[in-house]
């Protein structure tokens, strides 16, 4: 795994910058006994989001793209910024030719491209690379794609994105699988079991200047920098309510520079506007907070939990294990970490966490089927969590350790 400049300490400025965010979140203000540590899943709401919403659905709530009256224009103005503001955020270099599309989250965005842009597109005998130890939203379709032109009597195939020991995509592998006819590559920002960032930018320097890239960003947007310039990719999907907008909201970036122009199909209905609007708030919000110290942060806090579960027998985290002491010096996870304990059933540990406070995923995380097979404890934190949460989780694993 590469090098990672984030390093794992805690100043005190950040401790002081962390404070200051975790009091603007009602929901963990109003639960300070409570360590909310599923922020993979979804993350919680600041309250500069639910305030942006509240005004709004009070103040002007109406369609958008449908009226001509007041209501109905400064929505649609909403929205039409809304996109900019995701371009923004993205740090797009060339706005005027992108695209953005607003969806439900980011499983329904890779389902849009791989139904409306990739089978209108790929050829008989066409290739493209996927992942297939992903999460399924990043794996399924495409095989999908390639199920419906096969039954138009179209071929394509489908070669298995390559791993490494650490769970990471095997740059030094994948050239030789990209031929002349690959077409499309699908690829992940940060890993929703792992927790490494996945590396894209070797990806492109892998698979040369003409292929497509669909990166899947549920779990890279809003926690760590992203810009579509510095990566090269050509679309960039993520859910709103993984960073802090609410549920029911997402979006496709489509750079529009290589292959057709994405333009979804069908008639477009009602567009989710209040979820817009907490989109672009939530998109204020983090970009105001700082996506690099929110990394920092959450590198920082991970770092933290891996080092105390490496030093106890009954665990094992998963991933890569070079990166599991504090000190060390290959990427560390972004918050997110996955873990077993030998002796009891990870749905058994879950119940165990969660009735002493500690709110954790407990399953198989949607892995594709090159993915775990066995269930796994998932911790994910963001800005508001605390190294006191940490260190109290890790205190009772201990007591489990040799209890268990």
């Amino acid at each position: 795994m590469a090098r990672h400049n984030h390093g794992t300490a805690f100043p005190d400025e950040l401790r002081t910058w962390q404070a200051g965010l975790r009091d603007q979140f009602p929901i963990i203000v109003a639960n300070p006994g409570t360590a909310y540590l599923d922020s993979a899943a979804t993350s919680q709401k600041p309250q500069a989001v639910l305030d942006a919403v509240m005004g709004y659905l009070t103040t002007g709530n109406a369609n958008a793209g449908r009226g001509t009256y007041p209501w109905a224009n400064r929505t649609t103005a909403l929205v039409q910024e809304a996109g900019l503001r995701v371009r923004r955020f993205l740090g797009d270099p060339e706005p005027d030719r992108s695209g953005v599309h607003f969806v439900s989250g980011t499983t329904e965005g890779l389902r849009l491209i791989a139904r409306d842009w990739l089978v209108r597109h790929l050829r008989d005998g066409d290739e493209m690379i996927v992942p297939a130890a992903d999460h399924t939203a990043n794996a399924l379709p495409w095989r999908e794609a390639a199920g419906q032109l096969a039954r138009e009597g179209v071929t394509v195939r489908i070669r298995e994105m390559p791993y490494d020991a650490a769970r990471d995509y095997d740059h030094r592998a994948l050239p030789a699988l990209v031929t002349g006819r690959t077409r499309f590559i699908a690829v992940t920002h940060v890993h929703h079991v792992y927790g490494g960032d996945m590396n894209i930018q070797r990806i492109r320097a892998a698979a040369g200047p003409d292929v497509v890239i669909c990166l899947d960003a549920a779990q890279g947007v809003g926690h760590l920098p992203l810009s579509v310039a510095d990566l090269d990719v050509d679309f960039v999907v993520f859910s709103g309510h993984k960073a802090m907008a609410l549920p029911g909201t997402g979006a496709i970036w489509a750079g529009n520079r290589r292959g057709a122009r994405f333009v979804p199909g069908g008639w477009a209905g009602t567009p989710n506007t209040s979820g817009i609007v907490s989109l672009a708030a939530a998109l204020d919000w983090l970009e105001q907070a700082g996506v690099e110290r929110i990394a920092r942060w959450t590198v920082a806090l991970g770092a933290r939990l891996t080092d105390g579960l490496h030093r106890l027998p009954a665990y094992e985290v998963l991933g890569c294990q070079r990166s599991l002491e504090a000190g060390s010096p290959v990427q560390q996870r972004h918050g997110i970490v996955t873990f077993r304990h030998h002796r009891i059933g990870s749905n058994d540990l879950g119940f165990i966490l969660a009735a002493e406070g500690f709110l954790v995923r407990a399953d198989g995380h949607c892995q594709a089927e090159g993915g775990e097979k066995t269930a796994s404890v998932r911790v994910s934190v963001h800005a508001y969590n605390t190294v006191e949460e940490i260190d109290r989780l890790l205190e009772l694993l201990r007591r489990l350790d040799t209890e268990g």
